[in-house]
């Protein structure tokens, strides 16, 4: 998988220009914002998801423009393929393929691709929905049909607690709960069983990447952690929605005083551990950014394993702050895949010989 073209007009920033980049390695670099990030940020788009940074799409309109427009011509699946994306009004209109479609989830699986920024050490050191959105974004990618059971999954939260709002001025509502907790704790335990399935195959992926980082120096434990009180690691599907729906039943009253539902896979955590204790508690700034690396790395070998195409990789800011070895490392762990990394000074990675080099200066591409 790798990108063949990109166009962007309008885009934050970024002045109207096509980049053509290489098929392995692209350094993006220049001073601190002029525009570097917002590229990969717009490139990031097409597989579907929000910005990485969490802005509204709203926000990703320039300054004083109506709208935006992005074009990608992309190869995956085996063919070139092209996509066209326009932000308006904070709403986005999508073409594949020449094909109008309904929304941005169509894009989900056709370009696939991981990022690495700087705001992703929320990962280790915010709170579970920072590693909850991680797993959920993962799992959208490698497994396109997941998005629809969590937007499923989503909406009838939305439902239940509604309800549980106006149980308290309704009390003949009570009753109906049933209805809905056998709905939530059917694709509630869906979600459960494919996230604890996905983080077992990742966290073997990410050790291997984080005794490379660390140089065999520490070792990375992942665990799911469930509010269902039980560890469903080991639970089949059917147990898990068993368990799920007597959790729901004994805490309907519970769940009615609050006004939303206290269990269920919104409400479960990823602990993240360096040899046995808790990564977000004691982990220094380096071992943190090194877990986020190691688990980037992980999830571009789960994809590439269930997709047969290497994804391409977004390194936002990232290279510059690690030393020659864990560069080397790195580097090699991507060979084979198109990489996009920013940087201010493209001598500070040491290691890249031949690729693509491309300078940002106030907002325009500069060959």
């Amino acid at each position: 998988m790798r990108v063949l073209k990109f166009s962007f007009q309008g885009y934050r920033n970024l002045h109207e220009g096509t980049l053509l980049p290489h098929a392995g390695t692209n350094v993006i670099f220049g001073k601190n914002a002029q525009g570097k990030t917002n590229l990969l940020e717009a490139m990031w788009l097409f597989t579907g998801g929000h910005s990485f940074r969490g802005a509204k799409d709203a926000e990703l309109v320039g300054f004083g423009e109506p709208s935006c427009s992005l074009q990608m011509d992309f190869f995956s699946q085996e063919r070139e393929q092209f996509a066209k994306l326009s932000l308006q009004n904070g709403r986005r209109q999508v073409e594949l393929n020449g094909v109008k479609k309904r929304s941005a989830a169509s894009l989900v699986g056709k370009f696939c691709a991981v990022v690495f920024s700087p705001a992703h050490l929320s990962l280790v050191k915010d709170g579970p929905a920072a590693r909850r959105g991680f797993l959920d974004g993962a799992l959208c990618q490698s497994r396109p049909a997941y998005a629809k059971e969590f937007f499923l999954y989503q909406r009838t939260l939305q439902q239940r607690n509604a309800l549980l709002k106006d149980i308290p001025r309704h009390r003949e509502l009570f009753s109906t709960l049933e209805i809905w907790d056998e709905k939530i704790a059917r694709c509630g335990a869906d979600l459960i069983w494919q996230r604890q399935e996905y983080l077992q195959r990742l966290s073997a992926a990410a050790q291997e990447a984080y005794r490379g980082i660390s140089k065999q120096k520490e070792t990375l434990g992942i665990a799911y952690q469930s509010s269902l009180g039980k560890h469903v690691d080991a639970m089949e599907r059917s147990a898990i929605q068993a368990l799920f729906w007597e959790k729901l039943e004994s805490s309907r009253t519970a769940d009615v005083a609050l006004g939303y539902t206290s269990c269920g896979p919104h409400r479960d955590d990823m602990e993240l551990m360096l040899d046995g204790v808790s990564a977000r508690s004691f982990g220094s700034q380096g071992q943190q950014r090194s877990i986020v690396l190691a688990l980037k790395l992980a999830e571009a070998e789960l994809l590439c394993a269930v997709t047969g195409e290497q994804p391409v990789v977004f390194l936002d800011d990232v290279m510059s702050e690690l030393d020659a070895g864990r560069q080397e490392y790195i580097l090699h762990c991507l060979t084979g895949r198109q990489v996009f990394l920013t940087c201010c000074d493209p001598r500070t990675i040491r290691d890249f010989q031949k690729g693509g080099l491309f300078h940002i200066e106030n907002g325009a591409v500069i060959f």
